[in-house]
């Protein structure tokens, strides 16, 4: 008896650290994420500022206005709708609760009246968890918000961005971003920091926007030559992509799991381990890389310099978990050339009005990216279940992702645009959104300068003279562009 009392008191004396240990892990997590949740906010002070920097004078307060009213609409569809989404759809087809997970803990987890979704004291990760996700979410969605500046609606673009950050890109993540995808299961799919999943995915519904929004009026001659619009303030943009930059180290930490009791203390998401020094020099190396392609690729031009390293990070970002540095410099390097070559193709051969270079910066490195896993990492095993990633799976994902985003982005804006709700009215374009949306000019202290369009042989025309040109050539009624 006294044997069986001593025994049972080792055992408590033994359990009572380990619990401990346990409750420490669990709120370092929650701590972790925490302060990447907040860091992650100047990747949106980014978006505004890259995006109204780039807009003309006449466009800016409503550009800016777009990106905070992003955070307005998708959190609660994201809270609602999205990790719903997410949790409960990872085995595929069909969504709903016929799914076979559906009685998961995981799915259950993520109905928003669950006991793991709300105030919990016994629950330290699950609502810290979902919120590094929104921040995601925010980002997909501010994806396609720079590429239709200056002449999308503003209610149109917040319909369109639920539907991007609240569902298309939760579904995509389900299926191809966590330990239980079918994708990761039965492809080993390895896209570690979201290169697709992410950007991949929110360039190519983008591109399916833009084929609807159209150009902006005056973009192209009727001969399909190309003009520039002047950004209005390219070192506010280039201040804005650098806080983008900053926030993408918080992008990357909240995309690892840590797991501080178990060797090596750290998984990406697929629970494959890791380290946080391994992704954080990869991310460096990437932005080195993608900075000296862009500069060499676009001969020194400023914006696609700055968007080369926003190109070379997303091109690492796949396999930034196993990348050796040289590696990732190389590979981010040659994202970044490919990308300014890719951009200048969807402007003036596709005749794509990209104002920010959305569908070739983020889009194109973002598959890119995955295809690079396929060549470099095949053979890394990835997930659970050790499943060797492979370019047949890589493929498999992309084949999934391209479709799903570019068929959602395309239909949505295609009905928007049948119900003449997608764009604002011509002459609101040519007068300017802050004018018509706002009434008054933000900048009274300034005279307003002329603004001057950049003509395909490089001479300047005053817009005030060319732009009621294309007006008349396109009548009035809204839409369209030359």
């Amino acid at each position: 008896m006294l044997s069986f009392i001593f025994a049972q008191v080792k055992t408590l004396e033994e359990a009572a650290p380990a619990e401990s240990l346990t409750r420490d892990s669990a709120i370092l997590g929650e701590q972790f994420y925490f302060f990447t949740v907040v860091l992650m906010w100047l990747i949106h002070a980014g978006f505004m500022s890259y995006e109204a920097g780039v807009a003309r004078r006449k466009n800016v307060m409503a550009t800016a206005m777009k990106n905070i009213l992003t955070i307005a609409v998708v959190t609660p569809t994201c809270y609602y709708v999205g990790w719903w989404v997410y949790n409960c759809n990872q085995p595929g087809l069909p969504i709903g609760p016929n799914s076979s997970d559906f009685t998961s803990v995981a799915c259950q987890g993520g109905i928003p009246w669950s006991d793991a979704f709300g105030p919990n004291l016994t629950n330290n990760i699950n609502l810290i968890f979902f919120l590094a996700f929104l921040l995601f979410s925010w980002t997909t969605a501010s994806i396609m918000s720079g590429a239709i500046i200056e002449r999308a609606r503003i209610s149109a673009y917040l319909v369109l961005a639920c539907l991007l950050g609240s569902v298309v890109w939760m579904l995509d993540a389900s299926w191809g971003w966590s330990a239980g995808g079918w994708l990761t299961l039965r492809f080993g799919f390895h896209d570690s920091i979201a290169s697709a999943v992410v950007h991949g995915v929110a360039g190519a519904f983008t591109l399916g926007v833009l084929f609807n929004v159209g150009p902006r009026i005056g973009k192209y001659t009727k001969d399909g030559l190309t003009r520039v619009f002047r950004p209005h303030n390219l070192h506010i943009t280039a201040l804005g992509l650098m806080l983008i930059f900053t926030g993408f180290y918080a992008f990357y930490g909240a995309c690892l799991v840590i797991a501080s009791t178990s060797f090596p203390g750290w998984a990406n998401i697929y629970l494959s381990p890791t380290t946080l020094g391994s992704i954080t020099m990869v991310i460096t190396m990437g932005f080195a890389g993608g900075f000296t392609g862009g500069y060499f690729a676009s001969r020194g031009d400023p914006f696609w310099t700055i968007s080369g390293g926003l190109a070379g990070v997303i091109g690492v970002s796949a396999g930034a978990d196993v990348y050796a540095p040289t590696l990732a410099y190389l590979i981010a390097m040659l994202t970044a050339v490919l990308v300014v070559y890719a951009g200048g193709w969807i402007e003036t051969k596709m005749r794509v009005d990209d104002a920010v270079g959305a569908v070739a910066v983020h889009g194109v490195s973002g598959f890119l990216g995955i295809f690079w896993v396929g060549v470099f990492a095949a053979g890394y095993p990835t997930g659970i279940n050790n499943v060797e990633s492979s370019i047949g799976g890589q493929l498999m994902g992309a084949a999934t992702f391209l479709p799903l985003g570019f068929l959602s982005g395309w239909v949505a804006s295609f009905v928007m645009k049948k119900l003449n709700i997608l764009r604002v009215p011509v002459e609101v374009e040519i007068e300017g959104l802050d004018l018509a949306e706002y009434e008054r000019d933000f900048y009274p202290e300034h005279e307003r300068a002329p603004e001057m369009i950049v003509e395909p042989d490089g001479s300047l025309t005053p817009a005030d003279q060319l732009l009621p040109r294309e007006l008349a050539g396109i009548g009035s009624g809204g839409g369209g562009g030359a």
